[in-house]
């Protein structure tokens, strides 16, 4: 393949009831023995369960669509949008705290993932002849540095291996794919903290500010050159979705009508399907590569997703029963994200396997056929349950836990927490 120093200039987002009761005056109540005073202690706020699941899902999402190439999915669900805008409203809650703190915590634990990724896939792509020093000289190793600090695109070969090796010729592209996630990721938290300074002063200003950067240098009207570009394009893409989330965080959304936000949301994605009917490119409708229908899109959709946002300490009726599924993929986003591409390559040599079994070949192998992506879909849940085991817990010593190998919120993880 994430709190401030004044108060937040719109009030916080309702928590349940608890916001709305009226204040009552109530006589001071007597000094409690200290055993009830332990019981009546306010509990710690819980995690959002709907955002939990909006992860959840953003990330399924991001899976089946690497592996099937629905271009339609990125209308149906814009995960990157989606993720972007649940971090940046954890990144502004977060800022209640010093700046520099949260910002070293947040890369403290974005980046020892990054690393294990790097640490496995690097090496592979050397030992199938990656010689970028002949190519591009010495300034290769300074861009060899965004593998340990992804401020720019990591350099990676457009062709690596043999046609007809184990991995195909464009694996290297396909793997280190993720990495521009890590980098924007990377950028937000950086601007963070003078993106919110500028949201509370000029919210709706700030709020649209990365659209209309997106109409500029993502439609080709002012081109930015190299790597510095893509990264420019991306930030203000999804620049939009991050600082939304700063809106949920202060509950800018709640002063609004929601009719009015809808209206607004509805427009805003109206246009985006106008502009990108009108620059489909050999995918289709892949909003992914038309970045100003993405960044509209993406910020309705989302305006519309966290308006009408309930605040799920639990979830509810028979989505309970993916709970431990939600959990753990929210422990484990980033390490579900960075391997997943590599995991999906990893299921059709498996499913290659199938033939040398005797009879199924023989027998099966026209179903073998014409279900192949089915498959991979099937078998790779698997591989990156087994990728969680082998390397998840790098996420736990990150972030300063205890490593936990399968953290899908079973009451021993509560407790070691």
């Amino acid at each position: 393949m994430t709190y401030p120093s004044h108060p937040p200039a719109y009030p916080q987002q309702p928590h349940g009831d608890a916001y709305t009761m009226p204040l009552r005056v109530v006589p001071p109540p007597a000094a409690p023995e200290p055993a009830a005073t332990a019981e009546t202690a306010p509990a710690k706020p819980g995690r959002d369960r709907y955002l939990d699941l909006l992860r959840a899902v953003a990330l399924v999402r991001v899976v089946v669509f690497h592996l099937f190439g629905w271009a339609w999915l990125t209308v149906l669900f814009p995960s990157m949008g989606v993720m972007f805008a649940l971090a940046g409203s954890l990144m502004a809650r977060s800022l209640s705290r010093p700046a520099w703190s949260v910002i070293r915590s947040r890369v403290r634990r974005l980046l020892p993932p990054m690393w294990a990724f790097v640490a496995v896939t690097v090496p592979i792509v050397f030992a199938l002849g990656w010689k970028p020093v002949r190519e591009e000289g010495i300034w290769w190793f300074l861009k060899l540095g965004c593998y340990i600090l992804p401020v720019g695109t990591p350099p990676f070969p457009w062709e690596n291996g043999s046609e007809g090796g184990f991995l195909e010729t464009s694996w290297a592209e396909q793997a280190m794919g993720p990495l521009w996630y890590i980098r924007a990721y990377l950028w937000f938290v950086l601007a963070s903290p003078l993106l919110l300074k500028a949201f509370r002063k000029l919210p709706w200003a700030t709020l649209l500010a990365p659209l209309g950067l997106t109409a500029v240098i993502g439609t080709g009207l002012v081109t930015v050159p190299g790597t510095f570009g893509e990264g420019l394009v991306d930030f203000a893409v999804f620049g939009s979705c991050w600082i939304l989330g700063f809106a949920h965080n202060d509950g800018l959304l709640k002063t609004v009508p929601r009719y009015l936000t809808v209206s607004m949301a509805a427009f805003l994605m109206a246009f985006a399907l106008w502009w990108a009917s009108g620059h489909l490119t050999e995918e289709g409708w892949n909003l992914d590569e038309i970045p100003l229908a993405q960044s509209a899109w993406s910020l309705g959709f989302c305006v519309i997703l966290l308006q009408y946002a309930p605040s799920w300490r639990q979830l509810p009726g028979r989505l309970a029963g993916w709970d431990s599924l939600v959990t753990l993929a929210n422990n484990r986003a980033v390490t579900i994200y960075l391997w997943h591409n590599l995991l999906l390559m990893a299921t059709f040599p498996l499913i290659d396997r199938l033939w040398d079994v005797p009879w199924v070949g023989d027998h099966l192998g026209t179903y073998i056929d014409a279900s192949y992506n089915t498959l991979a879909l099937i078998i790779v849940w698997p591989l990156i349950g087994l990728m969680i085991v082998s390397v998840g817990w790098v996420e736990d010593v990150a972030a300063r836990r205890r490593p936990r190998l399968w953290p899908n919120g079973t009451a021993r993880d509560r407790a070691a927490a």
